[in-house]
């Protein structure tokens, strides 16, 4: 582990406030924020059961890390080498990406969110688990330390149901068969940052997640009103390594032909950029790649991003503004040029590159939620 603070080439850390978690089934990513909500320090476990690693401050070591209730106490060794203890925190923050239809905003975790967040696993069996995984592990650690979460799925909680349902019949052995969509935590930095670029908001946004996960949402008056992924983070639009929009009928047949297993295997980790490229899933490699294959995939990537956007600018009557945010939105001018160009029949609009910031906005709601309940503690003691 990273050496002690007694080493002077550790500087002394402003005044902690809140650890932000984003716990995934390989890594934890975090994100320490002091009480004016400046970043302090960003810390990541990486190779979580097949290996291991922590880095902190750009400085990596190699570590046995076979789950995530290690690497926590990892991350938490690391941050006391550094001087800061669990009794410095005033709390830890987690991003969820699924709370259904009930966790709509950031809540103080509790036995009954605990229950909730659970009742969703069916809903993104691939990322609650690991979520709860690491509430666990911190109450493991600090039983006494509050915990918040913020959810993927709250921001469109505000998608009507015109929007949000399948035309399907009910059915009621399968509950929650609609539309959630994702990205939400970005998009609600996204509504939060904006008006520093804009001066206002503007009435019909068109913002853009663009990354290794890709979506697009439709945020009429600040809220969202349509989104391009549905059910599950597969859906909508061309990914690093998702399909994306998919006949249902394709994936039956995917079902039949390959097995349950396999067919989630290809539409999750086989396909998007990868899988037409085959040659990589990251946008850098293939804007430098000179193959036809790599082209086609990168023009993929814009047509569906132009052919979904005409959907929710619909869904908000029109468009004032675009705003592009992600890692691939941010750096890559080409991929912004292409989309713009395409959609410029629609008129002049302006456009904005809006840096992701999600930790911070989960640190933002944690913080907001510590002051409710320290105002709702002097109200009773009063």
């Amino acid at each position: 582990m990273p050496p002690t603070c007694a080493n002077s080439r550790f500087k002394v850390l402003p005044r902690p406030s809140i650890l932000v978690m984003n716990a995934g089934s390989s890594s934890i990513k975090t994100a320490l924020f002091d009480r004016a909500l400046s970043e302090v320090l960003r810390l990541e476990a990486t190779g979580i059961g097949t290996g291991g690693a922590v880095t902190i401050a750009g400085e990596t070591q190699a570590v046995s890390l076979p789950d995530n209730a290690t690497a926590l106490n990892a991350i938490f060794d690391a941050l006391a080498a550094r001087g800061i203890t669990v009794a410095d925190l005033d709390a830890t923050a987690h991003r969820v990406v699924h709370g259904g239809t009930d966790l709509t905003t950031a809540q103080r975790i509790t036995p009954d969110v605990i229950d909730a967040v659970t009742r969703c696993v069916p809903l993104a069996p691939l990322h609650n688990p690991h979520h709860l995984a690491a509430i666990h592990a911190v109450t493991a650690i600090a039983p006494d330390l509050p915990q918040y979460a913020s959810f993927d799925t709250a921001f469109h909680a505000t998608i009507p149901p015109l929007a949000h349902r399948f035309a399907l019949p009910d059915l009621p052995d399968l509950p929650g068969l609609r539309r959630y969509g994702f990205h939400g935590t970005s998009y609600a930095a996204l509504v939060h940052a904006l008006p520093d670029q804009s001066k206002t908001l503007p009435r019909r946004l068109l913002a853009m997640h663009l990354g290794n996960g890709v979506s697009l949402c439709a945020i009429h008056n600040g809220r969202s009103v349509a989104t391009t992924m549905g059910y599950s983070p597969l859906g909508g639009l061309t990914m690093g390594t998702r399909a994306g929009e998919i006949d249902a009928g394709a994936v039956l047949r995917l079902v039949r032909e390959r097995g349950l297993d396999a067919a989630d295997d290809v539409l999750h980790r086989q396909s998007g950029l990868l899988g037409l490229s085959g040659l990589s899933s990251d946008m850098r490699t293939l804007e430098a790649s000179a193959t036809p294959e790599a082209h086609f995939a990168v023009d993929h990537f814009c047509y569906w991003i132009v052919r979904q956007a005409g959907s929710l600018i619909a869904a908000m009557g029109g468009i004032d503004a675009i705003a592009f945010t992600g890692g691939i939105g941010e750096n890559s001018k080409h991929v912004r040029d292409s989309v713009t160009a395409q959609l410029r029949w629609l008129g002049a609009f302006p456009t904005y590159i809006v840096p992701a910031q999600e930790e911070l906005h989960i640190a933002r709601e944690a913080k907001t939620l510590l002051g409710l309940r320290a105002a709702q503690e002097d109200h009773n003691v009063a």
